[in-house]
C-alpha cells in the first residue's frame, strides 16, 4: 500500500477540493444549499476555491475576497446550523485523509475546523460544531 504524501502546491490543493465538491454536489444533508439554494456555478466557484484554500494552507496571496459575505447571503435563503457545518466538516476532513497526510494536510484540516465554528458563530446558531 502507498503511503499518502503532504499537500505541496496547488495542484494538491484542486485534487482535495474537486474531490470534497464531488461529495458535497450529492450529500443529503447540504447538496441542497449549494445545488438548490445557492445554485453554485461550479465553474466559477471552484477556482475561487483553489485560491482560498492555497492561500489559507500554503500561504500564497491569491485570495482577496472577504469569505463571509456570500454566506451571511446564503444564510438569509436558509439558516446554516451547526448539523450543516458538521456535515461540510465531515466531508472536508475525509476527502483530505483520503487523499493527503503531513503537516500541510493536518493544518487545512485545522483551519476547516476553525473556518467552520466561525462561520457557525457569525451565523447566530447556539449549537457548537460537533467535531470541534
Amino acid at each position: 500500500m502507498e503511503s499518502l504524501t503532504d499537500i505541496k502546491n496547488r495542484s494538491d490543493i484542486k485534487i482535495i477540493i474537486d474531490a470534497f465538491y464531488e461529495k458535497v454536489k450529492l450529500d443529503d444533508t447540504i447538496g441542497f444549499i449549494f445545488n438548490e439554494i445557492a445554485k453554485v456555478n461550479w465553474k466559477d466557484h471552484l477556482p475561487i476555491m483553489y485560491d482560498f484554500w492555497e492561500a489559507t494552507v500554503l500561504g500564497t496571496i491569491v485570495y482577496t475576497r472577504n469569505a463571509m459575505a456570500p454566506h451571511f447571503k446564503l444564510n438569509e435563503k436558509v439558516k446554516l446550523t451547526s448539523h450543516h457545518f458538521d456535515r461540510w466538516l465531515k466531508l472536508f476532513i475525509e476527502t483530505i485523509d483520503s487523499l493527503f497526510a503531513g503537516v500541510n494536510a493536518e493544518e487545512m484540516k485545522r483551519r476547516g475546523k476553525n473556518i467552520a465554528a466561525l462561520m457557525l458563530y457569525k451565523m447566530g446558531d447556539e449549537n457548537k460544531l460537533g467535531l470541534v
